[in-house]
């Protein structure tokens, strides 16, 4: 049987942002983990322009190559992590615009959340994005990785992650699991 594929996502495309880090460590919590086969996305790398397709994409008809292949790439994952940063209180864009491109693709598939930031460890960017991905048909789990003043945390471009954040990281992928599993069901039809 093969293992549920774990897409773990990069929000930040910022240059010299510190996401790259936090997403190496947590990719390789998820990989030590081995519940799923992990899929590493970086929207850096990704460069998806502001939304430009013409049609809605409830409806999949997708006019540029790079909007099927992210279709493609997203359709394949069964559950989700997005190590996001807090912009100015919310959402940081790079999300919201990889979120809007699809629909159908993101549906009956659980998610969870790594965030960074300053004293409230991105949480208002969390539950900005959770009211989104709930709209999109995904479940957010309510447990995740909270990490205020990451930087601290930074030396020579390697995380660290406290005790708490380390179990934290092993809570979150266990419910993954566990949601993955019982939405299979839907997905598939």
């Amino acid at each position: 049987m093969s293992l549920n594929v774990l897409q773990v996502v990069t929000v930040s495309t910022r240059p010299g942002r510190i996401g790259g880090p936090i997403a190496d460590w947590f990719i390789g919590a998820a990989r030590k983990h081995g519940g799923f086969e992990v899929d590493p996305v970086d929207l850096a790398e990704l460069d998806l322009p502001m939304m430009d397709e013409p049609n809605h994409p409830r409806l999949q008809q997708y006019t540029k190559d790079h909007t099927k292949a992210w279709a493609a790439r997203v359709e394949r994952a069964d559950a989700f992590v997005f190590v996001s940063p807090e912009y100015n209180f919310g959402i940081a864009a790079p999300l919201k615009n990889a979120l809007d491109y699809l629909h159908k693709e993101w549906a009956y598939k659980p998610a969870s959340f790594v965030s960074y930031g300053g004293v409230s460890g991105g949480l208002r960017a969390v539950q900005m994005a959770k009211q989104i991905i709930t709209t999109l048909g995904m479940y957010a789990i309510p447990q995740q990785v909270i990490i205020p003043f990451a930087m601290k945390q930074i030396a020579d471009g390697v995380f660290t992650p406290n005790d708490e954040q380390a179990a934290s990281a092993t809570i979150v992928l266990d419910e993954l699991l566990k949601v993955t599993d019982a939405l299979a069901p839907l997905r598939s039809n």
